[in-house]
């Protein structure tokens, strides 16, 4: 008998989420079924209808993971599980989960505002989009993303259950056994409801699902005071980009062109604004805004604008001056970057002059550098965007900038494809990993320009009248973050920049950006991180001043955020030389206000939970026929019913079987 445990490399499909949509359930002593590998589209046939062993794990070649096969499996109940090989390389016509018009319900555009634009009536913006992430599975969907381990389901499929001329394999035979029973059941108003009753009336309560929140990361170019209100006159350019990405499985979710390209793009702009010699005397204050939660309907973006409309936020609705968001940036064909607006709040004879002056500084921008900006027509809605939150709310001046004019260039949206190798990152080979690091690709120049136009467009919102053609974002900087976000975050250069006690944040693994239940995520610290070092000032101030500001006579301590970070390691030794970092980088929560209002069915607001679990993993062993089965259990019964008799005759006779010779009488003496 052989028993394998396969806990390096496995993420669970997405069935661990759930919305207003019903969820399944998998079973508490996990899904067991006989191995077998589908390879080609013939495979099905054994699975479906012509094996005698049922119900079957299927291992299936990441190829053939489409919509059509999967709801070929989902109405059959010979399947007991699927164990989906990741695709190498990926597959060329494409892979997206995510549904055709992602968002769908929850941007700007309804039978109130523009409904020629809701529902993608317009534009279908993810036209590969199969849906497959919002699909209901009765049986629990793994990824194998290590090849080793695939390979030994393989050879223990191929030992014992491969069948031979068509005939019938003999047992035993391989099979596996998958872990994922999920908790939460029905949907999120089922799953919460049952929570508050447990916390309500339970000295233990066992909460069986979490709403997604994590925090938005922001900060701005000139310091304001967080804990109070900027004056009603001030007026803020937003500049905004999300930084979560999810996939089919848990987990599981690179985003390289749906997040990271765009929010690197975005740190870079931030950085070389802040070198600018007179951005602190501009007229208008810049926020860099990057939202998390967008993925799951926009939890981070309704989150901000909802504490806006509250005055939970030190900035209102009112002091927006213009709206830029960076979406989608890195696949530009022939160097092209499209500008899109919204053409029903251009309708507005305030607002169209606005977005005019908006679409003239990013073009006039881009001359002499390698990005060509053209605005798509006025007839195109937005894409999907944050932008379209805040449009829900106020009527604001406001552009996406975008690689596509249509729909997506991204073949890989929301999927676990979406890695460096999408955006078309390269190394030569023979690196050592601190020369991969300050590799400039070419990936990292073409956002770097694309980061010097936002730059230079923002100086010229913000009021600025000097020359732009000195802000200049870094290829070298764009090449770190990008190696630090998509590759490996365990670097010398992210290393250096977080605190001491966060270093377990680091990891060799390809980074994930996924949103979390709690607490911060790798994605949100790091962000954090990164631009409090691209933007922030480095203080003398000691340990116990950086980590106590209110402890110093700093007058404008108030209006600060101080970082004591770990620090390169020093040339001379093995230690590190630690620094005090000054910043305006804030955090806020980003969590769905239906969850704050109790509002579990809400379609005005993200109600995305996760359910909770204990235990996921798997093993492959082998299983004997249910002929002998019944004949081991049948001995088994009779032994020990002879095993019964044989007691009871024994404790009857114990007397005589027991007894000695000399016990026949009583001896006096």
């Amino acid at each position: 008998e052989i028993s394998s445990y396969l806990n390096s490399y496995i993420s669970p499909a997405l069935k661990s989420f759930l919305n207003i949509l019903p969820k399944p359930r998998t079973s508490m002593n996990g899904d067991t079924g006989v191995i077998h590998v589908v390879e080609k589209a013939q495979d099905l046939k054994w699975v479906l209808t012509d094996g005698p062993h049922p119900p079957y794990m299927v291992l299936l070649e990441g190829e053939l993971f489409t919509r059509e096969l999967m709801l070929q499996l989902k109405g059959s109940s010979r399947i007991s599980g699927l164990a989906v090989a990741i695709s190498k390389p990926s597959p060329a016509q494409g892979f997206s989960p995510g549904l055709k018009c992602p968002n769908d319900g929850f941007g700007v555009y309804s039978n109130d505002y523009g409904p020629q634009y809701a529902h993608c009536n317009w534009t279908v913006w993810n036209p590969l989009g199969n849906g497959l992430a919002y699909e209901d599975f009765s049986f629990p969907i793994f990824l194998l993303e290590d090849a080793n381990e695939t390979q030994v389901i393989k050879q223990c499929y191929q030992d014992h259950n491969l069948p031979q001329n068509g005939s019938v394999p003999e047992y035993p035979l391989c099979a596996m056994q998958l872990f994922a029973h999920m908790h939460a059941v029905t949907n999120t108003v089922t799953c919460m409801r049952r929570s508050s009753l447990q916390t309500a009336f339970s000295l233990n309560p066992e909460e069986v699902c979490d709403a997604l929140s994590d925090y938005n990361v922001w900060s701005t170019l000139k310091p304001i005071n967080a804990s109070s209100k900027i004056n009603p006159v001030d007026e803020v350019i937003i500049v905004a980009t999300r930084i979560d990405s999810h996939s089919f499985f848990w987990n599981v979710a690179p985003g390289a062109e749906s997040a990271v390209a765009s929010f690197v793009t975005h740190l870079a702009a931030a950085e070389a604004l802040h070198k600018v010699p007179d951005v602190q005397m501009l007229p208008r204050n810049i926020m860099f805004t990057f939202f998390q939660g967008e993925t799951f309907d926009y939890i981070g973006s309704s989150r901000m604008v909802y504490d806006m409309k509250m005055d939970k936020f030190p900035i209102r609705l009112d002091n927006i001056h213009s709206f830029l968001e960076l979406s989608q940036v890195a696949l530009r064909n022939s160097s092209v970057l499209w500008v899109h607006t919204d053409p029903v709040s251009r309708r507005n004879e305030s607002i169209q002059p606005q977005v005019e002056t908006l679409v003239e500084a990013l073009i006039n921008s881009s001359v002499g550098a390698n990005v060509t900006l053209q605005e798509v027509g006025q007839s195109q809605p937005l894409p999907p965007s944050s932008f379209q939150r805040f449009l829900r709310a106020k009527s604001i001046p406001g552009v996406v900038l975008a690689d596509h004019r249509t729909s997506f260039q991204n073949r890989y949206y929301q999927s676990m494809y979406d890695t460096a190798e999408n955006i078309l990152m390269k190394y030569p080979e023979g690196l050592s990993p601190e020369e991969t690091l300050d590799y400039v690709t070419d990936t990292a120049k073409s956002l770097a320009e694309v980061a010097t136009v936002v730059a230079r467009a923002l100086y010229q919102l913000a009021g600025g009248t000097g020359n732009t053609s000195a802000i200049q974002a870094d290829p070298r900087m764009v090449s770190r973050m990008l190696y630090g976000f998509l590759i490996k975050t365990n670097n010398s250069w992210f290393q250096s920049i977080i605190k001491q006690d966060l270093k377990g944040l680091l990891g060799d693994e390809l980074p994930q950006h996924y949103i979390a239940v709690t607490s911060l995520v790798n994605t949100t610290q790091l962000v954090q991180y990164v631009l409090a070092n691209l933007t922030g000032t480095v203080v003398n101030f000691t340990k116990e001043e950086c980590l106590n500001p209110e402890k110093t006579p700093n007058p404008e301590k108030e209006m600060y955020v101080y970082t004591w970070v770990q620090g390169s390691r020093d040339p001379n030794s093995t230690s590190r030389v630690p620094f005090c970092v000054q910043s305006t980088v804030h955090l806020t929560k980003a969590a769905s206000p239906a969850f704050e209002l109790k509002q579990w069915g809400s379609t005005e607001y993200s109600t995305w939970t996760e359910s909770r679990w204990k235990d996921i993993r798997a093993r492959i062993f082998l299983i004997a026929s249910k002929e002998l089965e019944i004949i081991t259990l049948v001995v088994g019964i009779a032994i020990l019913i002879l095993s019964l008799l044989a007691t009871y005759f024994i404790n009857a006779k114990a007397h005589v079987l027991f007894s000695s010779p000399g016990d026949g009488g009583t001896v006096a003496y």
